[in-house]
């Protein structure tokens, strides 16, 4: 089945696209995988080896929308209620104020997330699942729109907590970005001989305006042969040798989710199998758990090879 000829991105999404496009230079298809995550609801792994614009790309899409940012350094130090908060004791009244973390807005910006220990990153779990967090017997509601977007080195071992597969299945995408190209660096080289600051990051759109676009990605519709079609990319994924972990169900959720905010950026109002298969490797790669003893980017690109493989051998409606 070919894809029918799209109207292209609305205007909304196609000043996200200009927006993030102004400071972090080339990688189109990065930019489109970052906007999808935003207005599919989920949350972006930003991963490659260091010095290629991972924190950049974040801020520059965080920067895209006027709502409440903040960016967090990840430590071995980071304590977990350094980003949720805590109760402090107000001896004037006799009672726990509650002071919110910097996860209270709706993007948070986890840099270097695998600096933090287990404990530390285990705090965004219920977090990213279900966009509140439990404090003191207490729950709280977060921000709508709700954003994490982490960014990792996975060639750095020293000082470094992997994210457990629990945690890396709640990322909806992991973008790869890549070295640029000989352009496209000489270009950085030419107009980027001081990094931009946050304050030349203008907004583009408004929280309303981002709301709409994800009740957009809802009315997408997906036919029911493409719902097979993911169902059978997930069972794939489980007999797939030299896999331990295939896709769990919350991940074939995922990669219609996915396809379906992808539609929308596309200009589109209904799914075809080519939006699955381009957000299959972003989507799955990181939550296949291969029988590889290290964690790096021999494992990342081996999983992808896998999620390459996989779509070969299933047919498409």
């Amino acid at each position: 089945m070919n894809p029918p000829a799209s109207a292209g991105p609305s205007v909304s999404v196609q000043l996200l696209i200009d927006a993030v496009a102004k400071s972090f230079v080339g990688k189109p298809e990065a930019v489109k995988l970052t906007i999808v995550a935003l207005i599919a609801r989920g949350h972006l792994l930003i991963e490659d080896v260091p010095g290629i614009g991972k924190t950049l790309l974040g801020v520059a899409l965080a920067r895209a929308f006027g709502v409440s940012f903040r960016r967090v350094q990840f430590t071995n130090d980071l304590l977990p209620s350094d980003i949720l908060g805590l109760s402090i004791y107000d001896p004037k009244n006799g009672s726990f104020d509650f002071k919110p973390g910097p996860i209270f807005s709706h993007v948070l910006l986890a840099d270097e997330i695998n600096r933090s220990t287990p404990k530390t990153q285990s705090a965004l779990l219920e977090a990213m699942s279900e966009g509140q967090v439990s404090i003191d017997g207490k729950t709280h509601a977060l921000p709508d729109p709700f954003l994490v977007i982490a960014t990792q080195n996975p060639v750095e071992y020293h000082g470094t907590f992997p994210l457990p597969e629990a945690q890396l299945d709640r990322f909806l995408v992991r973008v790869r970005i890549g070295y640029p190209t000989h352009e496209d660096e000489l270009r950085i080289l030419r107009e980027r001989d001081r990094p931009p600051s946050a304050e030349d990051m203008k907004p583009v759109l408004t929280r309303e305006e981002v709301l709409a676009l994800q009740a957009r990605v809802d009315a997408v519709h997906i036919d029911e042969a493409l719902l097979d079609y993911a169902v059978r990319i997930a069972e794939a994924s489980r007999a797939l040798k030299g896999v331990r972990l295939g896709l769990s169900p919350r991940g074939a959720l995922a990669l219609a989710r996915a396809a379906r905010a992808l539609a929308v950026v596309e200009g589109r109002g209904h799914c075809v199998p080519d939006d699955l298969k381009a957000v299959a490797v972003p989507v799955m790669a990181h939550r296949l758990l291969l029988d590889t003893s290290l964690y790096g980017v021999a494992r990342v690109s081996e999983a992808e090879a896998a999620v390459h493989d996989l779509l070969r051998g299933v047919r498409a409606p």
